[in-house]
C-alpha cells in the first residue's frame, strides 16, 4: 500500500497563510508541531478526511524552505508525503537506484524518509510508515476530533512542474512512488509542486479552482 497522505506548502508569513487556507477550505488548524524547529521551521496542519495539508514557514535563515521561497519568488508547494506499509523495502529500492535521503527520522508511532529532490526531480518527497495503520502522529493526537471542511473531503492528487514530464514520470515509476501525481511543464514559478486536487464536498463545485498559499487547488469528483 502507498498513497498520498500529506501535502506541504511553504509560506513566508505563517499567520497570513493560515488565515488564507483556513478561509479557502473552511476548516481549522488541528496541530502545530514543535518538532519542525529541527529544520528551522514552524508549521500548521489542516485535516481533510484522513489526509493533511501542512504549511511550513522559516524561522531562521538558510533553510531549504527559505531557499525555495526565494527561488520561486513567493509561497507555493513544498513536499508530498506518502503513507506506506513497506517503507523499508521502498527506501532500500530507492537507495539502490541512486536516491540520496536528506533526512531519516521518527517520533513515536511513525518513521519518515525524505528523498533528495535532485534525485527525484520536481519536489521534495517523503515516504513514511506508521506503527498502526491509519494513524498519523505527525498531526498530533487530536486530529480525529477536527471540524470537517465544508469544501473538500479528500486529497486525490497533485501536479508537479518539471523540465521533462515524461522522464520524471518514468523515474518515479522506477522508484515505485508514481502514485496520485501528474507531471506538467514548468509554470511561471519554475519547477515544483503547484496544484493540489481535492474531492469536493459539493458536486456543484466540481471543476472550480482557487489559489491559496501560492498553490492552485482544483475541486474534482471522486477518482
Amino acid at each position: 500500500m502507498i498513497r498520498i497522505r500529506q501535502i506541504a506548502l511553504v509560506a513566508a508569513d505563517l499567520d497570513a497563510a493560515i488565515s488564507e487556507l483556513s478561509t479557502a477550505l473552511d476548516t481549522d488548524v488541528i496541530f502545530q508541531d514543535p518538532g519542525v524547529a529541527e529544520f528551522g521551521l514552524h508549521n500548521a496542519l489542516f485535516c481533510i478526511g484522513d489526509q493533511f495539508i501542512e504549511i511550513v514557514s522559516p524561522i531562521r535563515t538558510n533553510t531549504t524552505a527559505g531557499r525555495l521561497l526565494e527561488k520561486r519568488g513567493g509561497d507555493g508547494g513544498y513536499m508530498a508525503i506518502y503513507d506506506t506499509d513497506n517503507v523499508d523495502e521502498l527506501v532500500a529500492h530507492a537507495k539502490n537506484n541512486g536516491v540520496r535521503f536528506v533526512w531519516e527520522g521518527s517520533v513515536p508511532g511513525i518513521r519518515g524518509h525524505h528523498m533528495h529532490p535532485r534525485d527525484t526531480s520536481g519536489t521534495l518527497v517523503s515516504i513514511d510508515q506508521t506503527d498502526l495503520p491509519g494513524e498519523w502522529p505527525w498531526a498530533g493526537k487530536k486530529w480525529k476530533e477536527r471540524r470537517e471542511s465544508s469544501v473538500a473531503q479528500a486529497i486525490v492528487g497533485y501536479e508537479v512542474a518539471v523540465i521533462d514530464p515524461q522522464a520524471s514520470s518514468t523515474r518515479w515509476t522506477e522508484l515505485c512512488i508514481n502514485h496520485d501525481v501528474a507531471f506538467t511543464p514548468p509554470t511561471a514559478q519554475g519547477e515544483g509542486l503547484h496544484t493540489v486536487l481535492l474531492h469536493a464536498v459539493d458536486p456543484a463545485r466540481y471543476g472550480e479552482e482557487f489559489v491559496a498559499v501560492g498553490t492552485t487547488f482544483r475541486l474534482v469528483g471522486p477518482t
